[in-house]
C-alpha cells in the first residue's frame, strides 16, 4: 500500500471525554490498548518493517483528571504547583479569545469549587490549559518528549499547539511567545534524537 509512517492518535489513559484528547497520564498508556511493553514490541515491530511511527501528543491542556491538575487546584495560589495551569479570580481576562466550541461551552473560563478559583481552558472545560509561563511545564513537556522519544518513537505531531500563551489584547493564538517555544522545542528534539 506504499505506507511508510503510522501516526497514532492518543493512547495515554484519559477519562475519554474527548477521544483520548483529555489526557490523564502522559507517560503511560490506556489499559484498554495495553501497557508500556506492548507499546515497546508494537514499536520494535514497526521498526523492523522500516515502518515509523508518529505519536499525536496534545501539549495545550490535559485532563482535569491528571495528577498536576488535581494537585494545582489544592495548591496555594502562587506557589509552582497551582501555577501549572492558567488561574484567575474573575473572568475578565483575554477577552480577545474565541470560544472554540461555542455548542458546549460558554466561556474560556470555569469555576474549580477547591482552588477557589476560575482556570482557563481553550477547549471544554474538562481539560484546562497548562500554563507555558511556568518553567516547571516546560520542563516537564522536555520530559515528555525524552521518554518518548527515548522508547524510539519517530515523531509527535503536537495537537492544539496554537493556543500554548495567552496575552492580554490578543486572541491568544499563535503568538510569538508560541512560536519561540516551539523553536526550542525542536531544536532540543533535533540535538539529542537522529532522523
Amino acid at each position: 500500500l506504499g505506507v511508510t509512517l503510522l501516526w497514532l492518535l492518543p493512547f495515554f489513559p484519559s477519562p475519554g471525554r474527548d477521544d483520548g484528547y483529555d489526557i490523564a497520564d502522559y507517560m503511560s498508556v490506556h489499559p484498554d490498548v495495553g501497557t508500556l511493553e506492548d507499546f515497546q514490541e508494537f514499536l520494535d515491530e514497526a521498526h523492523k518493517r522500516d515502518l515509523k511511527v508518529m505519536v499525536e501528543l496534545v501539549l495545550n491542556h490535559t485532563s482535569d483528571q491528571h495528577p498536576w491538575f488535581q494537585r494545582a487546584r489544592r495548591a496555594p495560589a502562587g506557589s509552582p504547583e497551582r501555577d501549572f495551569y492558567v488561574w484567575s479570580d474573575t473572568t475578565d481576562r483575554y477577552k480577545e479569545a474565541r470560544i472554540i466550541f461555542k455548542d458546549f461551552e460558554t466561556s474560556n473560563w470555569s469555576w474549580d469549587p477547591v482552588a477557589k478559583a476560575y482556570y482557563w481552558h481553550r477547549f471544554y472545560h474538562h481539560q484546562p490549559d497548562l500554563n507555558f509561563e511556568s518553567p516547571d511545564v516546560r520542563k516537564a513537556i522536555f520530559q515528555i518528549l525524552d521518554f518518548w522519544m527515548g522508547m524510539g518513537v519517530d515523531g509527535l505531531r503536537l495537537d492544539a499547539i496554537p493556543y500554548l500563551y495567552q496575552r492580554e489584547g490578543t486572541n491568544c493564538e499563535n503568538l510569538p511567545e508560541t512560536h519561540e517555544f516551539l523553536k526550542q522545542l525542536r531544536t532540543y528534539v533535533d540535538e539529542r534524537y537522529a532522523d
